[in-house]
């Protein structure tokens, strides 16, 4: 679960990063700031993973918040303002948004700052399971599998559905580890016992293969 706050002087923007982030079930946008002072204050408390933050502001801009922070969170700078990306990347930003911008790009760089940050904590990761976020160890993920707008994570010792996108779902596992085997399916290499033209066997579970996978899933098994 990717924690994040919103700094921004105009609302509307602000309305904007709260609609798309409802969309992301690993993204939770917990506050947001019309106020960058307010923000600062925030930021002394509470510790959070990503920050959405604008660039032109009245009273500081966007890079004079950044440099004023201790401890910075990763960064997705916002504006309409495209000469500000150099600058951006100077600070290390994770990405930069040129407004308006719809939700696929948004999209984008969350999974851009949930890539850094997975490589951090990639043991585990949280799912959302109806009003709850459940933690959910990767050692224990045999497999991932899409069922409509849902994603089924089969553990060994759980099942937690989520609704989420399977390309979301892939966005978050260490891709070297979870391995395609049909459109629908990913299943962890470390439960592979034995591989069959059209279906492997990983632990007690039978998952199927695609003729499109096939041929790329025993290159990357046998490597």
């Amino acid at each position: 679960m990717i924690k994040a706050i919103a700094l921004d002087d105009e609302k509307i923007a602000l309305e904007v990063i709260q609609k798309h982030a409802e969309k992301i079930p690993y993204l939770e946008l917990v506050e947001c700031f019309v106020n960058p002072f307010e923000c600062i204050k925030y930021l002394t408390q509470q510790k959070v993973d990503l920050i959405f933050l604008d660039i032109n502001m009245p009273d500081i801009s966007g890079l004079q918040f950044l440099e004023s922070l201790g401890t910075k969170p990763k960064v997705i700078f916002t504006t309409a303002y495209s000469e500000y990306a150099v600058q951006s990347y100077e600070h290390e930003a994770i990405d930069y948004l040129l407004k308006p911008f719809d939700f696929g790009r948004f999209l984008k760089a969350v999974n851009k700052v949930a890539d850094v940050l997975k490589e951090k904590n990639d043991n585990y990761l949280f799912v959302k399971e109806g009003f709850d976020h459940v933690r959910l160890g990767l050692d224990k993920l045999i497999y991932v599998k899409a069922e409509g707008n849902y994603v089924r994570f089969v553990c060994t010792d759980q099942q937690i559905m989520t609704r989420m996108k399977m390309s979301e779902a892939e966005a978050l596992l260490p891709k070297d580890d979870f391995l395609k085997t049909h459109r629908s399916y990913l299943v962890n290499r470390t439960f592979i016992e034995k591989i069959e033209r059209h279906q492997l066997q990983a632990t007690t579970h039978q998952v199927p293969i695609s003729q499109t996978y096939y041929e790329d899933l025993i290159s990357r098994i046998s490597s």
